[in-house]
């Protein structure tokens, strides 16, 4: 059974080591599973540093939070296969 069509965002800054584990394991998993994703600048929106600031990386799976400050790889694998 294929996954659902998901879209996974990462919401970071430049310069964040975290952000940068982050992008790694969402690259490995949404290319194993076929699932698009896309980085998101949380410097660029005021709103968006309001509201993530301190928990960057944030991922979100189809605009809703999935995780914050650590991706865990296998959270996501199941988050995106149900």
């Amino acid at each position: 059974m294929a996954p659902r069509d998901h879209t996974i965002t990462l919401l970071g800054k430049p310069g964040c080591h975290l952000c940068d584990d982050a992008r790694a394991v969402i690259e490995r998993v949404a290319g194993e599973l076929g699932v698009s994703w896309r980085e998101r600048d949380i410097t660029a929106s005021e709103e968006d540093m309001r509201a993530y600031g301190e928990m960057i990386p944030v991922t979100l799976i189809d605009g809703v939070q999935h995780d914050f400050w650590r991706v865990d790889e296998n959270r996501l694998r199941a988050a995106l296969s149900a």
